[in-house]
């Protein structure tokens, strides 16, 4: 490594004559010796956002009014920032970095005048320069942010009154940024202890409920967080809300992209969005094959009716009708034919929540043709099912594990990881349930023995048999076929 191939985003300069206007300098180490010059650009969205914010912010803190470019000076310890970041282990204390020379050029020229830099007029002390952009945040007051993270640094208490969740995605992308990741994780931990926003809240019945796009922002936000910061449970549970709920990036059919869907946590990184997003596709795929599978029975010529009387035929055409009214009554099932225009009658699912989902096919009726025609219905077959499938859910196998994405994230992925996995998914075994597998209270039990990757086939299963049948069906051998074992 040469010289020029210093950090990106660093420049400095040792000589004062050469500064003209220097910024305000903030003495985060009154004993620091070298000073951090950094210059903090916005967008042009971004300083009109947070100006609208304003006055929503003036009854809890002042803030700022946003500019689009702010500069400022840090007063900082060479050594604890060497110690804490490999950031800046690298950037100013390798010698082959132009930064690392600057700063040994400048300590010489004290030393020769016999002053000490931790004793020096921040004037003399070398001067770092680093450039920051509003790219991956969208957040105008990054300065404040940078401030609080040098402060946890060098063990001092943050200074922003108010902590939001943007300033706790911020403080965390730049932590990513410069390598620090551990002492913030721990600050937040245990010196901030941040209270946690709310994003979820349990579907109402008979409501169409969604998660807004506010709401979303700030889930996002908290898997980014954990992720960065190291955050195993809240980051389960966050990409477990995120899964079950659904995401407007998500969506079928086009729409105009906004604007602030840009930041970084909108497009999660290192594989996780395009792996929650199949996770979801898995979980909802499954779902509607029950209802898919038992219209296909009605619809057959086999008989579903055993009761063996003469209105047994009569008592499926029944059932295939009322099962038809009540599935696209709650929009479960849309009617299209091969007109263009029918597809607009198809709701985008992006939003649509599981929960939701289960809870209103157990609003199922138990229709009957006569008074002798008593369980002949789709709610009796499809209950043991639901109960079936919510126990999958209950089990934490769905949501994503962060120690097994970094640990092996290839026997953890529900997503193929190339063109020849995916066939060999596709052309894999099928699910069939059977009674037994109805009663596994096993499924009940977070981390069971086997539950991921018993969760993962079923989820991920080419095609699904819900005909709970253990009479003469391959279903028998559920629990000795290796592909479906718990052990």
């Amino acid at each position: 490594m040469d010289d020029s191939s210093g950090a990106p985003d660093g420049e400095s300069s040792s000589d004062p004559s050469t500064r003209v206007r220097l910024p305000e300098v903030v003495t985060i180490a009154s004993n620091g010796d070298i000073i951090l010059d950094v210059t903090f650009e916005n967008s042009k969205d971004t300083v009109v956002a947070a100006r609208r914010a304003l006055p929503k912010l003036a009854s809890q803190e002042p803030q700022p009014v946003p500019k689009a470019r702010v500069r400022l000076a840090f007063r900082v310890d060479l050594g604890v920032l060497k110690g804490q970041s490999k950031y800046f282990e690298k950037l100013l204390g390798d010698a082959r970095f132009r930064e690392t020379k600057d700063i040994l050029s400048a300590f010489a020229a004290l030393s020769v005048r016999n002053i000490k830099p931790s004793t020096a007029d921040a004037q003399e002390l070398p001067w770092v320069k680093i450039h920051d952009d509003d790219e991956a945040t969208h957040y105008a007051n990054r300065d404040g942010a940078f401030a609080d993270l040098l402060r946890i640094l060098h063990g001092q208490e943050v200074a922003t009154k108010v902590v939001s969740m943007p300033f706790v995605s911020t403080l965390a992308v730049l932590a990513d940024r410069f390598d620090c990741t551990g002492a913030i994780s721990k600050y937040i931990s245990t010196g901030l202890k941040f209270k946690w926003p709310v994003t979820s809240r349990k579907p109402v019945r008979d409501e169409v409920s969604s998660m807004s796009r506010n709401n979303e922002n700030i889930l996002r936000q908290k898997i980014l967080v954990s992720w960065l910061l190291n955050q195993p449970g809240k980051f389960q549970a966050a990409t477990r809300e995120l899964i079950m709920n659904g995401s407007c990036r998500w969506r079928s059919f086009n729409e105009e992209e906004d604007e602030s869907s840009d930041a970084t946590w909108w497009y999660l990184q290192d594989g996780l969005e395009q792996e929650l997003q199949y996770r979801r596709h898995g979980v909802l795929n499954t779902i509607a094959s029950v209802q898919r599978h038992f219209m296909s029975l009605y619809a057959s010529r086999t008989q579903q009716c055993k009761l063996g009387y003469d209105s047994s035929a009569a008592c499926d055409s029944y059932q295939l009708g009322e099962m038809f009214k009540f599935l696209t009554k709650k929009n479960l099932m849309f009617l299209v034919d091969f007109s263009p225009g029918s597809y607009d009658t198809i709701t985008d699912t992006a939003l649509l929540q599981v929960d939701a989902v289960l809870s209103t096919l157990r609003q199922c009726p138990s229709y009957q043709i006569d008074k002798n025609h008593t369980n002949c219905g789709l709610r009796t077959k499809m209950l043991p099912v639901l109960d079936f499938i919510q126990g999958l859910l209950s089990a934490n196998s769905v949501p994503i594990s962060r120690g097994a994405w970094k640990g092996n994230r290839r026997a953890t992925a529900w997503m193929p990881s190339d063109g020849e996995d995916a066939k060999t998914q596709d052309e894999g075994e099928p699910f069939r349930y059977t009674r037994s597998l109805a009663g596994d209270q096993r499924l009940r039990f977070e981390n069971a023995m086997g539950a991921d990757k018993f969760a993962k086939d079923v989820f991920t299963a080419p095609s699904w048999d819900w005909t709970a049948d253990d009479q003469g069906q391959e279903g028998l051998r559920f629990s000795s076929t290796p592909k479906w074992s718990w052990r």
